[in-house]
């Protein structure tokens, strides 16, 4: 007997570098709720600017705070249907300041949260787990979509295969992040496409381009990324926040579609 979908929507993490349509993104979701980390002014620069309308947003104090409007988000009657939680990092950095008081006593010493990196492992599986619970308890209460927005960073790669090398993953610890990508249904990650050229008397490589973004939905070595919807490998953001969520829509639906067709017609959770 297989078990039915429950056809719950879905958690989406996008990650990227600053300026790359992030937020603007997001502000097209359904009916959506945005929470700022401390310090995240994007949201209201965008609004004052015209760039996008204004929509319904708190700003985080402290790990507690964000918390605490999941659950009320969760109880209460509202008719917010995306929460999208800007951004991630920002929160993870509340979350590590609440476990270091409560489990090291506020000690961020090498006698304490930073020692061996035991604060960063133990932050994940107590506070962040907690979160991604009552994100998940959000989406199945009230069927909302979960949209995550973080900053990309560079990290060294560790590969036992031959040499190390960069890539690009959201600005978090190791062991926050991977629990996180695990996860969410979707990663994305967002990028400009800069073409490079080297002509013969050139004495480096130059970068030209950079207008044409894109958000990638597979792994690559250079980036995190994945999907569960059978989207293309990458999806054209175009000029606009708003052609950039129609065009991640229509790549889901036609996701589906494909999936229907494959699956004979029936797609099943």
């Amino acid at each position: 007997m297989q078990a039915g979908s429950k056809k719950l929507p879905s958690r989406v993490v996008f990650h990227g570098q600053a300026g790359q349509g992030k937020t603007t993104w997001a502000s097209y979701a359904t009916s959506p709720v945005f929470l700022l980390s401390p310090g995240e002014t994007g949201l209201h620069t965008l609004i004052d600017s015209g760039v996008i309308a204004k929509c319904p947003n708190i700003e985080i104090e402290s790990f507690d705070m964000l918390m605490g409007f999941v659950g009320t988000l969760t109880a209460e009657e509202h008719s917010y249907k995306t929460l999208v939680i800007d951004t991630i990092d920002g929160m993870e950095k509340e979350a590590n300041k609440k476990h270091c008081v409560e489990a090291y006593k506020g000690d961020w010493s090498e006698r304490g949260f930073m020692g061996y990196q035991r604060g960063y492992r133990s932050t994940a599986a107590g506070p962040w787990r907690e979160l991604l619970a009552a994100l998940d308890k959000l989406r199945e209460t009230k069927r909302m979509g979960v949209i995550l927005l973080a900053h990309t960073g560079v990290v060294n790669q560790r590969n036992p295969l031959g040499l190390d090398f960069h890539r690009y993953q959201p600005s978090m610890s190791k062991e926050t992040w991977e629990l996180t990508m695990s996860w969410a249904d979707m990663v994305l990650y967002g990028e400009q496409v800069i073409v490079t050229e080297k002509k013969y008397d050139d004495k480096a490589v130059k970068g030209k381009g950079g207008d044409t973004r894109v958000m990638h939905t597979e792994w690559n070595a250079a980036f995190d990324a994945k999907n569960r919807h059978n989207l293309p490998s990458t999806i054209d953001m175009g000029t606009s926040g708003k052609e950039a969520w129609d065009n991640f829509i229509k790549a889901i639906k036609e996701g589906r579609e494909k999936a229907a067709a494959q699956n004979g017609g029936t797609t099943n959770g």
